[in-house]
């Protein structure tokens, strides 16, 4: 059987897939799926103030999130954690979890998901959730079409 070999990526400050999530969610992807060889996916995550995504299992992928950038509150099954700058949390398939920027400026978190694939999600997810008119209903259909699904709003500060 033979393997295939991925193309090595080299990448400077800035560079890379440039995709948008929810408002004040912009994305980019260092490698996705289609350059890991449907490995991992790692992209860097601009979080708005305040911001953060609403509460959400993978039915396929792991996660983990590395914050750079801000304090966040993270929901992993029914626990809370809190992180500063360099923390770290591995977010398990198939557990429901969330995540909260509590700062008040712009974050940034450097975010896994294996396996690949992810930056399709945010490509479907982007534009429809930034055009301001898409209902709860349209936006949990594209978390199902790619093996996630909605479970709750997002998280509260307190």
């Amino acid at each position: 059987m033979a393997s295939v070999v991925s193309d090595y990526v080299v990448l400077n400050n800035g560079q890379g897939m440039k995709l948008q999530s929810g408002p004040g969610r912009d994305l980019i992807f260092k490698v996705t799926g289609e350059d890991t060889n449907g490995a991992f996916d790692y992209f860097i995550v601009q979080v708005a103030p305040k911001g953060g995504p609403p509460l959400h299992v993978h039915h396929l992928q792991e996660e983990t999130i590395h914050v750079l950038k801000g304090r966040y509150k993270i929901r992993i099954g029914e626990s809370i954690f809190y992180l500063d700058e360099g923390g770290f949390a591995y977010l398990p398939s198939k557990v429901p979890h969330a995540f909260l920027n509590l700062t008040d400026e712009t974050g940034e978190v450097i975010v896994v998901y294996t396996p690949g694939g992810g930056h399709k999600f945010y490509e479907e997810l982007g534009p429809i959730s930034r055009s301001g008119t898409a209902t709860k209903q349209e936006l949990a259909a594209v978390f199902e079409r790619h093996n996630m699904s909605v479970l709750g709003p997002p998280l509260s500060p307190d």
